[in-house]
């Protein structure tokens, strides 16, 4: 059950591998009677596809979605969606000298263990971020939902490696429209400097890692429970399942575990239309596993790329010997970019789910 999405509504099962013919998803629970703007999903599928900028992968993809079910003339019409993506742009041979030799810090080693040898190597097989693509359609669906509730889920580059972007004003999230910049930064001049270093490491055949600040904006107080239910736990849980993502802290997150209490409490008001809200956002809109009607802020850090052209150490499985590795394949020398629009699917996907999935 691993490759399910498995909300209280809303299920997204995915199938295939990175090289496998073809890799999809199967939606279910989403309402009936929504038509689709298929232009809007395409144009956010677009923005996770590899091989569109110099820090991707060279791995070319059209990333065209087939619908085979779920859709009547664009509607939804409440049976699961069924989708398919076609994998045409693989190259398996790259990875042939792996099955023995795991990569560093990737999962082959671990997969190999769990699976009795028998995981498909090819591309990183199902642990690959090619099973993203799937994701970001049924995000882009919700988020197509979402949008009609008054709902807006965005997110941007926070950081790569030690270069920061504008952060969110937790209270006020920044309105630039950055899904349509090729980068997606809300400071351009941070942009550049990201992107020299991201560039720095591809010629030295490296990689760099950063995060991902995510904010949703329009859920009204009161949805959540506490302890094992709680919002950030269902985001956690979900969120967990894009490859390389290695931590999560939501509003002040670690730093605020370096303030007094004083310092981090977020004192309460009444704004201009009567509502109760918080002259600051520390608590990034989660209180008690709960949503306070405050933007739910939270930030996800990506490690760097384990699969690296650089000679690495490993082992040979069978001889357990230490042996040298290098690399081949296409590789991005930062996910980063890439990742930001897989954080909105699956945070609306989220969201979504925790209103009900209507």
């Amino acid at each position: 059950m691993s490759s399910i999405l498995n909300g209280k509504h809303i299920q997204v099962s995915v199938f295939g591998q990175s090289h496998s013919a073809a890799i999809g998803a199967v939606i279910d629970g989403l309402p009936a009677g929504f038509r689709v703007d298929e232009k809007e999903v395409a144009a956010f599928m677009a923005r996770r596809a590899p091989g569109n900028a110099k820090f991707a992968t060279s791995r070319k993809e059209a990333d065209a979605p087939l619908v085979l079910s779920g859709l009547v003339d664009g509607v939804t019409c409440g049976a699961p969606i069924g989708v398919m993506i076609q994998n045409t742009n693989t190259r398996s041979d790259d990875y042939s000298n792996l099955c023995a030799t795991p990569r560093p810090s990737h999962s082959d080693y671990a997969a190999a263990v769990r699976y009795n040898g028998f995981n498909d190597i090819a591309g990183g097989g199902h642990f690959s971020g090619r099973l993203t693509a799937p994701l970001c359609y049924a995000g882009a669906i919700c988020l197509q939902i979402l949008k009609q509730k008054g709902i807006d889920i965005r997110a941007h580059i926070y950081s790569v490696s030690e270069v920061c972007d504008t952060p969110y004003d937790p209270v006020q999230i920044q309105t630039e429209n950055t899904a349509a910049k090729a980068f997606p930064v809300l400071s351009d001049e941070q942009g550049e400097k990201m992107q020299a270093v991201i560039e720095a490491a591809r010629l030295e055949a490296d990689s760099v890692g950063g995060v991902v600040e995510c904010a949703v904006t329009g859920v009204p107080a009161g949805f959540g429970d506490p302890m094992f239910d709680g919002v950030e736990n269902q985001l956690a849980r979900n969120l967990f399942a894009i490859p390389a993502l290695k931590g999560l802290e939501f509003g002040s997150g670690f730093a605020g575990a370096k303030k007094r209490g004083s310092e981090n409490n977020d004192p309460f008001t009444v704004d201009a239309n009567d509502n109760i809200v918080t002259e600051k956002n520390d608590h990034g809109g989660i209180l008690g596993g709960i949503t306070s009607g405050m933007p739910i802020v939270f930030r996800a850090a990506f490690k760097p790329t384990p699969s690296i052209g650089k000679v690495q150490q490993s082992v040979h499985l069978e001889k357990k010997t230490v042996e040298e590795l290098q690399i081949a394949g296409r590789h991005d020398p930062c996910i980063v970019p890439r990742a930001v629009p897989v954080v909105e699917a699956v945070t609306a996907i989220t969201i979504l789910d925790l209103l009900g999935g209507k």
